[in-house]
C-alpha cells in the first residue's frame, strides 16, 4: 500500500506515530513537507521568544523516520492531486502515486482585507519562520500591534511583549476571547492583561495601513482615531487550508474545510482528512487534541480497524495567558433557552467566575472562569457527565466564609477515634495532628505514625483524611494521581472515554508529563480495561500491569503464583473437581477451598503457568481473575433448589451475575453475595453487591464489605424481577468505575459520595444525572468484549513466552524451595532451605 501524506504539522506527525503503532506492513508512506523542517510545536510556539530554539520546539523522537523506513520530503508542497489515477504531484514537478491520500495541511491564518496589509513588516503568527522575521524586525522596533483578541491573538501579544516592545491588542469584538468569555469575564480579562502593560483596544475596526509619522506604520481605524507602531502581527483566525480538495473537486464544508465522515474520509474513500484542514458535520476545529484524535482514528482505519470513528471534540479550554487563568466551558454564553446564570466576580483580585445552569437548576451547562480557574476540573466534569448539582449551585464558585466548613460525607463524619491504619493502630485524631505539624505527604505521614508503612491497604483512606485535614486548615490540597498528571482518576477516566485514547502513550503525550511511574501507570492500565477491554497483555499494555497482571496470577511470599480457576456461582461438576485435583497433583500444588467458594492452586512456578492453565481450559475452565482489581467471585447458597428455607434459584442467578460480569476491571476488586433466602447463608450484605431472594422478588444492597474495615451492604432496591435487578447492577457497577478514586473499595467509595445513599439512589433508580442508558450501555461493552485471560494468553506465542524466570535461561528459579506439611507443599523457611533441594520437597513433620 501506497500512503501520501500532504502536510507534516503536529496532527500530520501525529498520524504517522499512529500508523506505526498499529503494525502496518508493506506499506510505503511519503511524507510531504512544506516548510523546512520536521514537525513541531505550535501550541508553545510563543515560548520561541523565551529562549527554545527550533530544535527544542520539535515533535520528532530521535530515530523515527530511519525505524520507521517512512519517507520525509522537507520542503516539498503537494501542488495537485489526480483522483482519477490517484497521484499527487510536487511544486517541484514529482509525481507521486497513492493508494490513500491524507490531508494534513492544517490551515492558514485570517488576514482581514485591509488596504496596506502586505506592507513590510506585517506578519502572521503561525510558523517558526514568522517569529524569525518578527524578531529580526522586533530588533528594530519600540511598538508592536497585534491585529486580534482571541486565543493565538494574546498569545502573540505575549511574544511581543518578550521582545520588549510596548506591545497592543487591536480587537474588532467588543471584549477579548469574545468566542471564549462572556461580558464580565472580558472586562476582567482586559484589566488583567493591561496590569501587566500591554494596551488594549476594542470595538476597533482598521479601515487602512499608512506611513505613520513616529512610526513605520499608521493605523485607522473605522471611527477616525489611529495607533502608530513599528510592525503588525495579524493573529484574527484562522481558515482551514483547503485548496488542493478544491482543485481536486472534493466536497467542502460550508465553513470551507474537507467534508470527512466519522472514519475521516473524505468525499473520495482513497482520500482522508484530518485536523484543521477537515469539516466533520460541519465543524472545523482549531485545537490540537481533536486533530490528534482524527490522526488515530485515521490511521486505525486505513489498517483495517473498520469500527473506527471520530466522534466529536470537546472544545472546553483551560490556559494560561501572560500568567492569567482562563477557562470556558460549555455553554458558556448561557445562549440554551430557559437556562438560569451565577455570577461572582472579585474585582480587588481580579476573578470572575461564572455558571449556567439549566432552567431547573440541576446540570451545568457552561461556565465561565477569569483569574482562578481552581473548579475548572469539577466543573468540567459536571457539565459533561451530567452531574447533578448541589442544592445551592453557586457555591461551586463562591469562596468558602470564614470559619465554615463544607457541608459533606466522607472523611468529615468520620470521628477522630475512628481507625484508619489497623496494622499499626493509627486513628483519624493522630493523622490529623500529624498533619497539623507539618505532615503533607504519605511518605511523611508513614514516617511521622506510620500511617500506611505496612501493608499500604489504608493508603487510599489515610489520603483523604490527609487532603480534607489540609484543606480544613487552609493547605493548598490537590487531587493530582501523581507528578506526571494533574488530574485525579476520575478526571483521567473521562479523559480516556470522550478523546477515545486506546494507550498509555496517548494519555502522557496529552494530559500528562515525564515517563509515567508505578502509580500512573497500573491506574491508566485499569482505566483502558474498564473502558475498552482490550487484552492486558498486548504490546503497548502489558508494560503498565502490576507484578500480579503481568503474568496473570497471585504472586506469593516465595516468588511462586497461585492460580484461581473460575468456578460460577461456587458451582462445579465431579469432573472439574477431579480435572483441578489432577491438575495439582501433576504439578505438586497446594489447594485451598477459598472463601469465595473456589479452589486455589498454590505453588506454580512462572514457567508452569501456561501448562496449567492450558490443562485447565481443556477442562472447560476460565481465568478467575483472583490476580485483578476486578469481579472475584459470585458466592451463592444452594437457594431452593435444594434447601428447605430457599425462596429462588440463588445459584442459577449467581451462575449468571458472575458470567455477565466476569472480567469487569474496576478500581479495586468486587465480590458478590446471592442468598435464596432471608437466612443469609451467602452473606450478601458483606459484599460489594449482595442479593437476597424475597417471595416477590430480588433484594438489591451495596456497598458492603468484610475486610479489613467490615461495613453493612446497604438496601438499594426491594421485590425486583431478574432483569430489572441486572440493569440496576450494571448501573452501579459502570457509576462506581467511572468516579471512584484509585484502590478505592465501593465502602469507601460509599461514604464519600456527597449526598450519600440517597443521591446514589437518585443516580441509580430514578436516573437524576440521565446517565442511565449510557451505563447501561457501558456495562454490555464489557459483556460483549470478554475475552478468557489465560485463553488469549496461552495461544498468543509472543505473550505466551514472557513466562520463564529468567530472560537469558529455560531453567526455572532455584530460590523456590518447597517443603511438605499435612500431606501438601508450603514455601521452605529460612532454616529450613539448607534442606531442601532446588524445586523439590521435604517432609516438615519429619
Amino acid at each position: 500500500m501506497k500512503i501520501v501524506v500532504a502536510g507534516h504539522g503536529m496532527v500530520g506527525h501525529k498520524f504517522l506515530e499512529s500508523l506505526a503503532e498499529t503494525g502496518l506492513t508493506d506499506v510505503q508512506v511519503t511524507v510531504l513537507c512544506e516548510e523546512p523542517r520536521p514537525a513541531y510545536d505550535r501550541v508553545h510556539l510563543s515560548e520561541f521568544f523565551a529562549g527554545k530554539s527550533a530544535q527544542d520546539l520539535s515533535l520528532i523522537e530521535p530515530g523515527f523516520f530511519e525505524r520507521t523506513g517512512f519517507d520525509l520530503r522537507l520542503a516539498a508542497r503537494a501542488a495537485a492531486v489526480d483522483r482519477r489515477v490517484r497521484t499527487v504531484t510536487t511544486a517541484d514537478g514529482e509525481v507521486l502515486p497513492y493508494d490513500v491520500l491524507v490531508l494534513a495541511t492544517g490551515s492558514v491564518p485570517f488576514v482581514p482585507p485591509i488596504a496596506g496589509r502586505e506592507r513590510p513588516h506585517c506578519f502572521v503568527y503561525r510558523t517558526i519562520e514568522d517569529l524569525e522575521a518578527m524578531q529580526a524586525a522586533g530588533a528594530k522596533a519600540r511598538r508592536g500591534v497585534v491585529v486580534g483578541g482571541g486565543l493565538l491573538g494574546l498569545e502573540c501579544a505575549k511574544a511581543l511583549r518578550d521582545l520588549g516592545l510596548e506591545t497592543h491588542v487591536v480587537e474588532f469584538a467588543p471584549r477579548l476571547m469574545a468566542v471564549q468569555v462572556d461580558e464580565g469575564g472580558g472586562r476582567i480579562l482586559r484589566e488583567k492583561i493591561e496590569a501587566l502593560g500591554v494596551h488594549v483596544h476594542t470595538r476597533r475596526s482598521t479601515t487602512q495601513i499608512t506611513d505613520g509619522a513616529e512610526h513605520r506604520h499608521r493605523m485607522v481605524f473605522e471611527d477616525g482615531s489611529h495607533l502608530e507602531t513599528d510592525l503588525i502581527v495579524f493573529s484574527a483566525g484562522i481558515r482551514p487550508r483547503d485548496e488542493l480538495a478544491r482543485q481536486c473537486v472534493l466536497a467542502i464544508g460550508p465553513r470551507g474545510g474537507v467534508v470527512i465522515d466519522d472514519h475521516c474520509r473524505s468525499s473520495d474513500p482513497h482520500v482522508y482528512a484530518i485536523g484543521e484542514c477537515a469539516s466533520w458535520n460541519e465543524q472545523t476545529f482549531g485545537l490540537v487534541a481533536p486533530g490528534y484524535e482524527m490522526a488515530r482514528v485515521a490511521a486505525r482505519h486505513i489498517a483495517g480497524e473498520a469500527s473506527a470513528a471520530f466522534a466529536g471534540a470537546d472544545m472546553s479550554t483551560k490556559l494560561k495567558l501572560m500568567g492569567v487563568d482562563v477557562a470556558s466551558i460549555g455553554d458558556a454564553h448561557g445562549n440554551t433557552p430557559h437556562c438560569r446564570s451565577f455570577s461572582f466576580t472579585d474585582e480587588l483580585n481580579g476573578v470572575y467566575k461564572k455558571i449556567v445552569v439549566s432552567g431547573d437548576g440541576r446540570q451545568l451547562l457552561g461556565a465561565v472562569l477569569v483569574g482562578d480557574a481552581a473548579e475548572y476540573g469539577t466543573l468540567l466534569q459536571m457539565a459533561l457527565n451530567g452531574i447533578a448539582l448541589p442544592e445551592h449551585p453557586e457555591s461551586l464558585i463562591l469562596p468558602a466564609s470564614d470559619g465554615q466548613a463544607k457541608a459533606g460525607l466522607g472523611v468529615d463524619a468520620l470521628p477522630d477515634s475512628a481507625p484508619i491504619c489497623s496494622c499499626n493502630n493509627v486513628s483519624k485524631g493522630q493523622i490529623a495532628e500529624a498533619v497539623a505539624g507539618g505532615a503533607t505527604s504519605i511518605a511523611a505521614l508513614k514516617a511521622c505514625c506510620k500511617a500506611g508503612a505496612t501493608c499500604g491497604g489504608c493508603v487510599p483512606l489515610v489520603t483523604q483524611v490527609m487532603k480534607a485535614e489540609m484543606a480544613k486548615r487552609g493547605m493548598a490540597v490537590d487531587n493530582h494521581l501523581c507528578e506526571h498528571f494533574a488530574y485525579s482518576r476520575q478526571e483521567l477516566f473521562h479523559l480516556i472515554r470522550v478523546g477515545q485514547i486506546k494507550t498509555f502513550e496517548e494519555l502522557l503525550t496529552q494530559h500528562g508529563q515525564g515517563l509515567g511511574c508505578d502509580i500512573c501507570k497500573p491506574t491508566a492500565a485499569s482505566i483502558l480495561a474498564s473502558v475498552w477491554n482490550d487484552f492486558v497483555l498486548q504490546p503497548e499494555l502489558a508494560a503498565l500491569q502490576d507484578s500480579n497482571d503481568y503474568f496473570l496470577g497471585n504472586i506469593q511470599k516465595d516468588g511462586s503464583y497461585s492460580v484461581v480457576p473460575r468456578m460460577p456461582g461456587g458451582e462445579v461438576t465431579p469432573e472439574g473437581l477431579i480435572a483441578v485435583g489432577q491438575v495439582a497433583k501433576k504439578y505438586g500444588l497446594y489447594t485451598k477451598i477459598t472463601g469465595g467458594q473456589r479452589v486455589d492452586l498454590f505453588g506454580a512456578r512462572v514457567e508452569q503457568l501456561p501448562l496449567i492453565w492450558e490443562e485447565l481450559i481443556a477442562a472447560g475452565f476460565e481465568s478467575g481473575h483472583a490476580y485483578g482489581k476486578s469481579l472475584r467471585t459470585v458466592k451463592s447458597c444452594v437457594g431452593s433448589t435444594w434447601c428447605r428455607y430457599g425462596v429462588d434459584d440463588s445459584t442459577g442467578l449467581a451462575i449468571a451475575l458472575e458470567n455477565r460480569y466476569k472480567g469487569l476491571r474496576a478500581p479495586h476488586k468486587i465480590k458478590f453475595g446471592v442468598s435464596g433466602c432471608t437466612r443469609e447463608c451467602a452473606e450478601a450484605q458483606s459484599k460489594d453487591v449482595g442479593i437476597i431472594a424475597t417471595d416477590k422478588g430480588w433484594n438489591l444492597y451495596v456497598c458492603g464489605n468484610g475486610g479489613m474495615k467490615p461495613r453493612h451492604a446497604e438496601l438499594i432496591a426491594s421485590d425486583l424481577t431478574q432483569d430489572a435487578l441486572i440493569r440496576l447492577i450494571d448501573r452501579f457497577l459502570m457509576f462506581y468505575v467511572r468516579t471512584a478514586d484509585r484502590l478505592q473499595r465501593t465502602s469507601t467509595w460509599r461514604d464519600n459520595l456527597e449526598g450519600g445513599l440517597d443521591y446514589l439512589k437518585g443516580v441509580l433508580l430514578r436516573d437524576t444525572l440521565g446517565l442511565a442508558a449510557e451505563l447501561e450501555a457501558q456495562m454490555q461493552h464489557v459483556v460483549d468484549t470478554y475475552q478468557c485471560e489465560w485463553k488469549t494468553a496461552v495461544t498468543t506465542p509472543a505473550v505466551r513466552q514472557r513466562f520463564r524466570s529468567f530472560v537469558n535461561s529455560a531453567q526455572p528459579d532455584e530460590h523456590i524451595v518447597f517443603v511438605q506439611e499435612r500431606g501438601q507443599i508450603r514455601p521452605a523457611r529460612p532454616e529450613e532451605r539448607t534442606d531442601a533441594s532446588t524445586n523439590t520437597t521435604t517432609d516438615a513433620t519429619a
